[in-house]
């Protein structure tokens, strides 16, 4: 008696969960997802000016 009710518990707990987490992403808007990626280049693009400009001091030095 004990163990269907148990696996009942479980499944219903497990349906929920799963529904739980793929229901709660975030949809973003072709306009986010551009400013997003915009953003990751800029990013990019200043990480490797720094990475120059301590090379150059490196070899001025």
């Amino acid at each position: 008696m004990k163990k269907p009710l148990i696996l009942t518990l479980l499944t219903i707990m497990l349906s929920t969960s799963l529904v739980t987490f793929t229901s709660c992403r975030d949809e973003k808007t072709t306009g986010e997802k551009v400013e997003e990626a915009a953003d990751d280049v800029g990013d990019g693009i200043e990480e490797g000016a720094e990475e120059v400009e301590d090379e150059i001091d490196d070899h001025t030095n």
